[in-house]
């Protein structure tokens, strides 16, 4: 059976990585690896963190691209692949422009999608935006759906989802964590200097094309709480885009104790990660990494797809006001108490066997097919 996967940003490459990888030496499957190049660079550190070489890469990346651009560019392209390689499934990851166009040309040529991470929901079309929609419309286009949790389940149930082509399996996202943690060495010697016994370590990412306008509102409240804190350092990895640059300039005023620094390769990431005291973040995938470390996280965002987190107790959901932000991180800096039931609540999105539940899930597909 040929399984073709789609993916071009970073997260989908992290997701998709330990299923390739449990793959490899299984001689029922024959896997093809189409990469949009949506995330160029920061998607091939991955690639070859986990030896995963593209049978083809599109590189569709352009300065300041949009999403519609690197859909319009992909369909026609990625729609030649599919017909000449003519695989028996396509599977895709999450909610990038990457996801819904894999989804949107494979249903185009009756090939079967299969959605990994499916059934996350915000149901406000424009929170995250467009992540929101590629997720509902990849649903709709999705033959199979591989869900992480019991409520994602449940969200595809309320949509009329055939419940018999759901399975919950966890989010493969813990199992690259726990693999890169265990395998793949940082560079420890340019990060460890962020690494100190007697400070408390913050993590703080922001990204979010809806949440540009916000920005100030969560840098002043990051700039206020080092102001007061001294035990505090910052790290903020900023992503690539240049409008997300422009936008943390006019937002972010120098301070000693805020460390602004280039994206970090994976391990380096996940070794910051590991060691902080607490995460500040707009990302989807933290939500997720974070408490495997048993690392609080604050989303600095009006809601979170990620649900099921909030009600364990893993996440915080803070919005974008100021005070609001701030309070929640005075809370979790200055209540000992208040921080361990946060770190210590229960993971929900997975205990690092999802990739095997995948490939259990693919040899029961297949038998059914040779049957």
């Amino acid at each position: 059976m040929k399984i073709a996967f789609v993916l071009g940003t970073r997260p989908e490459g992290i997701k998709l990585a330990p299923i390739l990888n449990k793959l490899k030496d299984n001689p029922d499957f024959a896997t093809l690896v189409i990469n949009t190049g949506q995330h160029a660079d920061l998607l091939d550190e991955v690639l070859q963190t986990f030896a995963i070489e593209p049978d083809y890469n599109l590189k569709l990346m352009k300065p300041n691209q949009s999403a519609e651009l690197v859909v319009h560019e992909a369909i026609p392209v990625i729609s030649a692949i599919l017909r000449k390689e003519k695989p028996d499934l396509v599977f895709v990851v999450g909610d990038t422009a990457t996801t819904f166009t894999g989804a949107f040309i494979a249903f185009h040529e009756r090939i079967p999608v299969v959605h990994v991470e499916a059934g996350l929901r915000t149901d406000n079309p424009y929170s995250p935006f467009p992540e929101e929609m590629y997720r509902q419309l990849v649903t709709r286009l999705a033959t199979f759906h591989l869900a992480p949790t019991e409520q994602n389940k449940e969200n595809l149930i309320k949509e009329c989802i055939d419940v018999r082509h759901i399975s919950v399996v966890g989010n493969p996202v813990i199992d690259a964590l726990f693999y890169i943690h265990h395998n793949v060495p940082p560079a420890v010697t340019e990060i460890s200097q962020y690494v100190k016994s007697n400070k408390k370590l913050i993590l703080l990412t922001t990204h979010r094309r809806e949440n540009f306008h916000h920005l100030t509102q969560i840098h002043d409240a990051i700039l206020e709480i080092t102001d007061h804190h001294k035990e505090v350092e910052v790290i903020f990895p900023v992503h690539p885009n240049p409008n997300v640059r422009n936008q943390i300039s006019k937002s972010m005023r120098e301070h000693e104790s805020i460390h602004i620094i280039d994206p970090l390769d994976y391990a380096s990431f996940t070794y910051l990660l590991k060691h902080a005291y607490l995460v500040v973040t707009d990302s989807g995938g933290i939500q997720e990494e974070a408490p495997a470390f048993n690392v609080p996280v604050i989303i600095v965002r009006d809601s979170t797809e990620r649900t099921e987190g909030v009600e364990a107790g893993t996440l915080i959901l803070a919005g974008t006001d100021k005070q609001i932000i701030k309070g929640t991180i005075e809370n979790l800096l200055t209540d000992t108490s208040f921080h361990q039931h946060t770190a210590e609540a229960v993971n929900p999105y997975g205990d690092g066997q999802t990739s095997e539940r995948i490939v259990e899930w693919l040899k029961q597909y297949l038998s059914r097919h040779q049957s």
